[in-house]
């Protein structure tokens, strides 16, 4: 089920490791999720906040989640 408070979390959660650290999700570069969708997402609510913004990165509604950042 679709849990609207995701959507404040990948506008403000941080990645705390590897390239893209202290990155919020919404800001990760679409390649990087693309590579997550053909290598296959991490299991638990990380892998399930990646997913959700991949799909709103390649549908182009990121714009729709800048304005939460903040909150």
């Amino acid at each position: 089920m679709f849990d609207p408070e995701n959507l404040k979390k990948i506008a403000n959660m941080k990645r705390p490791l590897a390239k893209h650290k202290n990155r919020t999700l919404i800001e990760l570069p679409e390649p990087y999720l693309v590579w997550f969708a053909g290598q296959g997402f991490p299991q638990g609510q990380i892998g399930e906040l990646l997913q959700l913004t991949y799909e709103i990165k390649v549908n182009a509604l990121e714009k729709s989640i800048y304005p939460l950042q903040g909150e």
